[in-house]
Protein backbone atom coordinates (compact mmCIF):
# COMPACT_ATOMS: atom_id res chain seq x y z
CA UNK A 1 0.00 0.00 0.00
CA UNK A 2 2.66 2.52 1.15
CA UNK A 3 4.82 1.51 -2.08
CA UNK A 4 1.96 2.01 -4.41
CA UNK A 5 0.97 5.27 -3.10
CA UNK A 6 4.87 5.95 -3.50
CA UNK A 7 4.89 4.97 -6.61
CA UNK A 8 1.51 7.54 -7.74
CA UNK A 9 2.86 10.21 -6.24
CA UNK A 10 6.40 10.14 -7.73
CA UNK A 11 4.30 9.92 -11.18
CA UNK A 12 2.17 12.93 -10.06
CA UNK A 13 5.75 14.64 -9.19
CA UNK A 14 7.12 13.97 -12.42
CA UNK A 15 4.66 14.72 -14.58
CA UNK A 16 4.52 18.44 -12.91
CA UNK A 17 7.78 18.99 -13.54
CA UNK A 18 8.30 17.94 -16.68
CA UNK A 19 5.22 19.83 -17.26
CA UNK A 20 7.17 23.11 -16.01
CA UNK A 21 10.58 22.23 -17.63
CA UNK A 22 8.49 22.61 -20.94
CA UNK A 23 7.54 25.82 -19.98
CA UNK A 24 11.22 27.32 -20.21
CA UNK A 25 11.57 27.08 -23.77
CA UNK A 26 9.64 29.25 -26.58
CA UNK A 27 7.98 32.48 -26.75
CA UNK A 28 5.04 31.20 -24.92
CA UNK A 29 4.97 30.15 -21.41
CA UNK A 30 3.74 26.21 -22.33
CA UNK A 31 2.98 22.81 -20.24
CA UNK A 32 4.83 20.07 -22.04
CA UNK A 33 1.01 19.09 -23.16
CA UNK A 34 1.46 22.64 -25.22
CA UNK A 35 -1.20 24.63 -23.04
CA UNK A 36 -0.24 28.45 -22.75
CA UNK A 37 -0.03 29.57 -19.39
CA UNK A 38 -1.07 26.32 -17.78
CA UNK A 39 -4.89 26.29 -19.38
CA UNK A 40 -5.69 29.51 -17.98
CA UNK A 41 -7.78 31.61 -20.11
CA UNK A 42 -5.89 34.93 -20.77
CA UNK A 43 -9.12 36.49 -21.95
CA UNK A 44 -10.65 36.60 -17.96
CA UNK A 45 -7.85 38.06 -16.37
CA UNK A 46 -9.19 41.22 -18.29
CA UNK A 47 -13.10 40.79 -18.71
CA UNK A 48 -13.59 39.09 -15.30
CA UNK A 49 -10.27 40.74 -12.95
CA UNK A 50 -9.57 37.21 -11.77
CA UNK A 51 -7.66 33.94 -13.07
CA UNK A 52 -10.17 31.54 -14.52
CA UNK A 53 -9.38 27.90 -15.72
CA UNK A 54 -10.12 27.39 -19.27
CA UNK A 55 -11.60 24.27 -20.44
CA UNK A 56 -10.73 22.00 -23.30
CA UNK A 57 -13.96 22.59 -25.34
CA UNK A 58 -12.64 26.17 -25.79
CA UNK A 59 -9.13 26.51 -27.36
CA UNK A 60 -7.44 28.73 -30.14
CA UNK A 61 -4.12 27.43 -31.48
CA UNK A 62 -1.74 31.05 -31.90
CA UNK A 63 1.91 31.07 -31.15
CA UNK A 64 2.75 27.25 -31.50
CA UNK A 65 0.33 26.69 -28.36
CA UNK A 66 -3.14 25.86 -27.26
CA UNK A 67 -5.11 28.70 -25.42
CA UNK A 68 -8.22 27.53 -23.42
CA UNK A 69 -11.00 29.70 -22.36
CA UNK A 70 -13.47 29.55 -20.03
CA UNK A 71 -15.95 30.50 -22.62
CA UNK A 72 -16.95 30.46 -26.46
CA UNK A 73 -16.99 34.34 -26.39
CA UNK A 74 -13.53 35.25 -24.27
CA UNK A 75 -12.01 32.43 -27.28
CA UNK A 76 -13.77 34.90 -29.76
CA UNK A 77 -12.50 37.89 -28.10
CA UNK A 78 -8.76 36.00 -28.29
CA UNK A 79 -8.96 34.94 -32.05
CA UNK A 80 -10.12 38.64 -33.58
CA UNK A 81 -6.86 40.23 -31.60
CA UNK A 82 -5.19 37.70 -29.60
CA UNK A 83 -2.21 40.30 -28.85
CA UNK A 84 -5.00 42.40 -26.85
CA UNK A 85 -5.42 39.43 -24.41
CA UNK A 86 -2.23 37.76 -24.38
CA UNK A 87 0.09 38.16 -21.30
CA UNK A 88 3.25 40.06 -21.90
CA UNK A 89 6.25 38.37 -22.35
CA UNK A 90 4.63 35.00 -23.31
CA UNK A 91 2.99 34.42 -20.05
CA UNK A 92 6.54 34.15 -18.25
CA UNK A 93 7.49 36.13 -15.51
CA UNK A 94 7.65 40.11 -16.24
CA UNK A 95 10.13 40.42 -13.12
CA UNK A 96 11.89 37.21 -14.65
CA UNK A 97 12.32 38.42 -17.61
CA UNK A 98 13.67 42.17 -16.54
CA UNK A 99 16.22 40.41 -14.87
CA UNK A 100 16.97 37.99 -17.85
CA UNK A 101 15.64 34.84 -16.93
CA UNK A 102 12.45 32.84 -18.47
CA UNK A 103 10.46 31.74 -15.65
CA UNK A 104 7.24 30.44 -14.69
CA UNK A 105 3.89 32.12 -13.13
CA UNK A 106 1.52 31.82 -10.24
CA UNK A 107 -2.02 32.55 -11.91
CA UNK A 108 -2.74 34.56 -8.67
CA UNK A 109 -0.09 37.35 -9.13
CA UNK A 110 -1.11 39.25 -11.88
CA UNK A 111 -2.00 42.48 -12.75
CA UNK A 112 -3.06 44.03 -16.06
CA UNK A 113 -1.39 47.44 -16.77
CA UNK A 114 -2.51 50.11 -19.63
CA UNK A 115 -4.83 47.05 -20.86
CA UNK A 116 -1.57 44.43 -20.96
CA UNK A 117 -1.63 41.30 -18.67
CA UNK A 118 1.19 40.67 -16.77
CA UNK A 119 2.45 37.88 -14.26
CA UNK A 120 4.53 37.22 -11.78
CA UNK A 121 6.38 34.12 -10.27
CA UNK A 122 4.48 34.26 -6.88
CA UNK A 123 3.40 37.06 -4.75
CA UNK A 124 6.83 37.59 -3.39
CA UNK A 125 8.01 38.60 -6.92
CA UNK A 126 4.88 40.39 -7.29
CA UNK A 127 5.61 42.99 -4.47
CA UNK A 128 9.31 43.37 -5.93
CA UNK A 129 8.06 43.87 -9.52
CA UNK A 130 5.59 46.37 -7.87
CA UNK A 131 8.11 48.53 -6.49
CA UNK A 132 9.03 49.90 -9.86
CA UNK A 133 6.29 48.50 -12.38
CA UNK A 134 7.05 50.94 -15.29
CA UNK A 135 11.08 50.22 -14.95
CA UNK A 136 10.37 46.78 -14.88
CA UNK A 137 8.69 46.53 -17.72
CA UNK A 138 11.01 48.69 -19.46
CA UNK A 139 14.19 46.68 -18.63
CA UNK A 140 11.67 43.40 -20.10
CA UNK A 141 11.28 44.73 -22.98
CA UNK A 142 14.65 45.53 -24.31
CA UNK A 143 15.60 41.89 -23.05
CA UNK A 144 12.63 39.74 -24.62
CA UNK A 145 13.67 39.50 -27.61
CA UNK A 146 16.98 38.00 -26.58
CA UNK A 147 14.55 35.66 -24.60
CA UNK A 148 11.93 34.95 -26.19
CA UNK A 149 13.36 32.02 -28.87
CA UNK A 150 15.53 30.78 -25.91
Amino acid sequence: MIRSLASGLFALALTAFLASAAAAGGPVNKTLFGNAIDGYDPAAYHLDGMPVEGSKNFTYEWMGATWRFANMDNRDLFAADPAKYAPAFGGYCAYGVAKGNKVGFDPMAWKIVEGRLYLNLNANIQKKWQKDIPGFIAMAEQKWPKLKDK
